[in-house]
């Protein structure tokens, strides 16, 4: 445990539970050209009907990861899977590969109507089954690192207001605290961050050790949070082989508004 008893005191949850104020573009790479993408081909934007999007990344050919809530709408019900698309690799109009989701599952554990609480946090994940796997030729799939430890290194590719239309990767940023299956991080996120991956380095390539659940901004700069995924995921796996396949799988989070009118403004970090 790195702290996170401290972490969690009055001024955390001050920082949850208020509106996110969210960092400037400082630290971020634009991956415009198609040599920039290379290796990163697998996050994508998790487009959601008319409401705005997501980030994603495929952790299998045929299934992406997400944040929980951007698979729910405001009234907390469940987005209807065959309004979704997923497309990996986004830039400027162009497209490694585009689907459709089949179906989508979060966390029985996850209300979306409860807010940002830590038990939502810690479930704030969900699985897309695309209609059609996307070849690895074209996006390979990344895999889960496993556990946190004091120290890691960390960069975050992903989608965000303002720079949507291609993905933005900041190079470094570094895990802060965490426990009880939480973690935070010093990385610069923004509205349709939500979901995005928070990669470490394990060898020759990146791995995911998170997702980005939400954000704020405090005294010392950016805050960002997310969860422990490899047994939220084996859980998420399961739940999705045990679905009726033309239905989405039960669960739950947050409610807030993706974006309104014509410009959505993409994932959704809570408000109080």
């Amino acid at each position: 445990m790195m702290g996170w008893r401290h972490m969690l005191g009055a001024g955390l949850f001050a920082a949850l539970l208020t509106g996110p104020a969210v960092s400037q573009n400082s630290g971020l790479t634009r991956l415009t050209e198609r040599d920039d993408l290379f290796g990163w081909e697998a996050v994508g934007r998790v487009e959601l009907g008319a409401s705005g999007y997501c980030t994603g990344v495929l952790i299998a050919p045929h299934l992406v990861l997400t944040a929980a809530h951007c698979v729910f709408d405001r009234q907390g019900d469940r987005i209807a899977p065959d309004t979704m698309r997923f497309r990996a690799g986004l830039r400027d109009g162009k497209t490694i590969a585009e689907r459709g989701v089949a179906r989508h599952v979060a966390p029985k554990a996850y209300d979306p109507l409860a807010g940002m609480t830590a038990q939502n946090l810690r479930n704030d994940a969900a699985l897309l089954e695309l209609e059609t796997p996307i070849q690895a030729a074209l996006a390979d799939p990344f895999v889960l690192h496993g556990a946190p430890r004091a120290g890691l290194r960390l960069s975050v590719v992903s989608y965000g207001r303002d720079r949507d239309s291609a993905p933005s990767w900041q190079r470094d940023c570094g895990l802060e605290a965490f426990g009880g299956g939480l973690m935070q991080f010093d990385c610069n996120v923004t509205f349709g961050s939500s979901g995005a991956p928070v990669f470490t380095r394990d060898g020759h390539r990146a791995r995911i050790l998170s997702l980005v659940s939400g954000g704020s901004r405090d005294a010392g700069g950016p805050v960002a949070y997310g969860m422990e995924l490899p047994a939220l995921v084996d859980t998420l796996k399961r739940d999705l082989r045990a679905a009726t396949p033309a239905q989405p799988a039960n669960g739950g989070f947050l409610r807030v508004q993706v974006g309104e009118g014509h410009r959505a403004s993409g994932a959704r970090f809570a408000r109080p």
